[in-house]
């Protein structure tokens, strides 16, 4: 019996023996592969580093201006974001302006004693037709459908009146003029409609109301 122990303890011992020399082994090799990649030179090591140093300093100096563009150029739209809104009708005023040089013209004019009322007529057609050129600059057009068929998109009727003479639903007085905006609906023209005489069907005069 005491044969087999000594046997079985040498066993272990072998099998021990080989298995704390493997981790030794891979860590002589890890040290071996780094010091493979290190200079030789402290020098050559003290240059490499200092050189990692002024990149990564570079690296730095270019993210900071990166940065400072990006901020000033932020503050320069938002300064020109901020004009252009607060000075969107600039334009538009200047274009104005003569209109109101002429009306206040002809306002002087007409105070006047003896005034002649054919001139001041004659002057506030032409800055009317100037005041309606400065809105058309800028997309602005007038609805005026005196005479046209009645278009419930752009006309709101304010009454019917019977028109014998007129085809029916057409616009037979404006009330007021309506107004555009490139195309798009800024105030409908306020009109009178013809009702085509007392004999008119009564599902037209409906829906003339209902436009309305």
């Amino acid at each position: 019996m005491d044969k087999e122990d000594g046997q079985q303890e040498e066993v272990e011992s072998v099998q021990t023996d080989g298995l704390e020399a493997s981790p030794l082994t891979g860590q002589q090799e890890a040290n071996e592969v780094s010091d493979a990649d290190l200079p030789d030179n402290p020098e050559a090591m003290r240059e490499e580093l200092q050189t990692a140093r002024q990149k990564a300093d570079d690296y730095w100096d270019q993210l900071l201006h990166a940065r400072a563009d990006l901020t000033n150029m932020q503050r320069r739209a938002e300064r020109e974001l901020a004009n252009a809104h607060k000075y969107a009708l600039d334009r538009f005023v200047r274009d104005l302006l003569p209109v109101y040089d002429s009306l206040e013209l002809g306002l002087n004019a007409a105070k006047e004693p003896d005034t002649d009322t054919a001139k001041i007529i004659e002057g506030l057609e032409m800055t009317l037709r100037m005041f309606v050129e400065t809105l058309g600059k800028f997309g602005v057009s007038l609805v005026d459908p005196q005479g046209q068929p009645f278009d419930p998109a752009v006309h709101q009727a304010m009454t019917t009146q019977p028109a014998p003479e007129q085809p029916n639903n057409t616009v037979l007085n404006v009330f007021q003029k309506g107004c555009l905006l490139n195309d798009r609906l800024v105030r409908p023209a306020t009109v009178v409609v013809s009702s085509g005489g007392k004999n008119d069907d009564a599902e037209e005069h409906a829906s003339i109301d209902e436009h309305a």
